[in-house]
């Protein structure tokens, strides 16, 4: 089975849909590569779709993250001691168990997941990244693009309320190339008004920040 064997909808929206149940977790089950960018990311987040893309625990899989430079100091303090390759010790989760965590350390370590920071840089654009676009890919080359979520929160509690729209290659391979190329500039950092570094070096350079506004934990 593949992405071209589930049965998704152009759109998909909270007073209709449970867009995590019907349409996230059917495609990170069956992507082997899954690009994505997010304006808030959380370390519950990143595990919960680690555990949902079951690629990983053979290691096909592959997760490309674009982030704003705002985290929770708690999510913050454990996404450096991810990255860092100076880093070696187990890590110990407080806020999700401990044998989550220290699979998605072995995760990183191995080079499955990639994380970047877009920061804007000019005038034209408020202080935040907040692009809302993700990529699923499979091994048989076919392509599931949306937009229109602006974070996965996969908790029950804390969902927004929101509406996704969704392209295939195989019915609209036009918009799903323009949304690859889209995400393709963003990761090499050729997109206007914004730099993208990798995360290791945000920090080093003591561009990622605190977020005040961010305070319940998805």
């Amino acid at each position: 089975m593949g992405l071209k064997e589930i049965k998704l909808k152009e759109e998909y929206r909270s007073d209709r849909n449970d867009i995590v149940a019907e349409f996230f977790f059917p495609c990170l089950g069956q992507c082997i590569e899954y690009d994505r960018c997010v304006d808030l990311l959380s370390i519950q987040t990143l595990t919960t779709i680690v555990m949902a893309f079951e690629n990983f625990s053979r290691g096909k899989a592959k997760l490309r993250m674009v982030t704003g430079h705002r985290f929770k100091t708690t999510d913050l303090n454990l996404f450096t001691k991810l990255f860092s390759e100076k880093y070696t010790k187990k890590i110990d989760g407080k806020l999700i168990k401990d044998v989550k965590i220290q699979k998605l350390q072995n995760i990183v370590n191995n080079g499955q997941i990639e994380l970047k920071i877009a920061i804007p840089n000019s005038e034209q654009v408020a202080d935040s990244f907040s692009e809302r676009i993700g990529i699923f890919r499979d091994n048989e080359d076919q392509t599931v693009a949306f937009t229109g979520t602006s974070k996965e929160s996969f908790s029950t509690q804390t969902r927004d309320f929101e509406s996704v729209d969704v392209f295939t290659s195989w019915n609209d391979q036009s918009r799903v190339e323009r949304k690859v190329k889209d995400f393709e500039e963003l990761w090499e950092n050729k997109t206007k008004h914004i730099d993208v570094y990798d995360f290791m070096e945000a920090e080093e350079k003591n561009l990622l920040k605190y977020s005040s506004e961010w305070v319940i934990q998805d």
